[in-house]
């Protein structure tokens, strides 16, 4: 297949994030024209329409874009790390740490915005507990790292089910909704589009040996890659924006798993590409995805985390089979 121009697919993908946050800011409970949206953001316009815009959806829409693309930039580095294109943020227990935290803070009646911090605490204790274990005395490799995600997850689990099964009626369903992935009451999306284009700008002068590393640590090592400093980058950057995004939007699956592996196949696998576009594009996925969660059940909002379970299953199938064949 032949590929695609970067300023081409980089310009692509930009035009569809914008026309996904055209359509989060003017679908709704009212629904606004496009040029009413944007006087609204940009001009005076009419008063109740820049409330919606600017108070409710604007907040909502970024907080998605941020997520997504935390998540999916996230998921390709890992990938990269493990050599595996069907790796996952979730598999490293970070997001597990993160649902700990905040149902915790939820448990103990804490106040609204102690949430997200409870959140962000228990991904990065839980991104400290893998890395320690993986390291241990010795050299760490992706499978060892893996198989500590995967156990440290199944333990933050056990933790999730037993704050659950302490939880009164009256918390359960906030509760449940969070682990499920949900964006009705989202903190300030700030920090979270400040940590992915911090990761964005950090890791773009090492795209190339992420090319390099992508085709194993020996090959790596032959072209003058650090493989003992550069895996410490990718995991501490993937824990920061995975954590970002699992405070930001709760446990939203499936983003960081499709999106890279979907740019890969339409654009090839050149890290300087690849990253951004990948940021685009999951932004854009969740960006559809809320909106959809927003308007399938209205007045009701599904969990944002539903929609992208059922966009999800099905492109990854599909993408398998692509990939087999």
């Amino acid at each position: 297949m032949p590929r695609i121009s970067a300023v081409f697919a980089l310009a692509s993908l930009a035009a569809i994030a914008l026309a996904a946050f055209v359509l989060a800011l003017s679908i709704g409970s009212v629904a606004i024209e496009p040029s009413s949206v944007l006087r609204a953001l940009f001009s005076s316009g009419d008063e109740t329409q820049r409330a919606i815009v600017r108070g409710l959806r604007l907040p909502r829409a970024l907080a998605a874009f941020a997520a997504g693309g935390s998540l999916a930039v996230a998921g390709a580095l890992l990938q990269v790390l493990l050599r595996n294109p069907l790796a996952d943020p979730y598999v490293l227990g970070v997001s597990g740490g993160a649902a700990a935290g905040a149902l915790l803070t939820m448990l103990l009646g804490a106040v609204a915005w102690l949430v997200p911090v409870g959140a962000f605490g228990g991904a990065f204790a839980s991104t400290i507990l893998v890395f320690g274990l993986a390291r241990g005395s010795g050299p760490w490799s992706p499978t060892r790292l893996l198989l500590t995600g995967v156990v440290v997850a199944a333990g933050w689990g056990a933790v999730v089910a037993l704050i659950l099964s302490l939880a009164p009626e009256t918390q359960l369903r906030g509760m449940l909704f969070w682990l499920i992935g949900d964006l009705s009451a989202p903190p300030a999306a700030w920090l979270t589009l400040a940590a992915l284009l911090f990761a964005i700008v950090a890791v773009m002068p090492f795209a190339g040996d992420l090319n390099a590393l992508a085709r194993g640590e020996i090959t790596a090592a032959a072209l003058g890659v650090d493989v003992e400093r550069l895996p410490w980058l990718l995991f501490a950057l993937a824990a920061l924006l995975t954590a970002a995004a699992v405070t930001t939007a709760g446990a939203i699956g499936f983003v960081g798993l499709i999106v890279p592996h979907a740019v890969r196949l339409v654009l090839g696998n050149d890290q300087r590409l690849l990253l951004p576009a990948s940021a685009l594009a999951g932004g854009a996925l969740l960006l559809v995805a809320d909106t959809v969660a927003r308007q399938v059940t209205a007045p009701a909002q599904l969990p944002t985390g539903v929609v992208t379970a059922l966009i999800g299953v099905p492109t990854f199938l599909y993408l398998l089979r692509r990939e087999y064949r």
